[in-house]
């Protein structure tokens, strides 16, 4: 039994090892025009604090170890349970440890994609509260600016490669 969980807590240990995720946003902020460096800094750490109350005070690493804990000992009862039922108690032992190994390296996937997802989420309310406060963050997608009041402004040309306009 002592050997089992050794075992156990060694393969727990390798996976949290390999799922270390930043605690901190992905994505570079800037100071708004006008601000002060120590009023980005008040924003800075006002929106940190805003991200991680987003994501439920969790840290990536904290999803990422939770997730692989957890497929590693799903897949320790269940190699466990199929080891004992087709070659009885000795299965269950040889079961168990094959269980482990599968869960561990199934649980290491999904460390992985639970911290992914995590950080993606904490960065992406970081930069919401950081833009709203004024600051500079990064935009994606084409920006467009609206035509000034009163002017007759054509609409812009289509895309390269597409079809010509149909003959009216």
């Amino acid at each position: 039994m002592k050997r089992s969980a050794f075992v156990l807590l060694a393969s727990l240990t390798c996976v949290s090892a390999c799922t270390i995720a930043p605690t901190a946003p992905s994505v570079m902020a800037l100071p708004g025009t006008g601000k002060t460096f120590d009023q980005f800094r008040i924003d800075d750490g006002s929106c940190r604090q805003f991200a991680s109350g987003q994501v439920g005070g969790v840290l990536a690493n904290q999803a990422a170890t939770a997730s692989g804990a957890g497929s590693a000992a799903l897949g320790t009862a269940l190699g466990a349970a199929a080891g004992a039922a087709f070659n009885g108690g000795r299965g269950a032992a040889v079961g168990a440890g094959a269980g482990l190994l599968a869960g561990s390296v199934l649980g290491a996937g999904a460390a992985q994609t639970s911290a992914d997802e995590l950080q993606r989420r904490y960065d992406s309310a970081y930069v919401q509260c950081m833009y709203t406060a004024g600051d500079r963050v990064p935009l994606s997608g084409r920006l467009m600016t609206a035509p000034a009041a009163g002017r007759n402004v054509p609409p812009p040309p289509p895309p390269p490669g597409s079809p010509p306009p149909p003959e009216s």
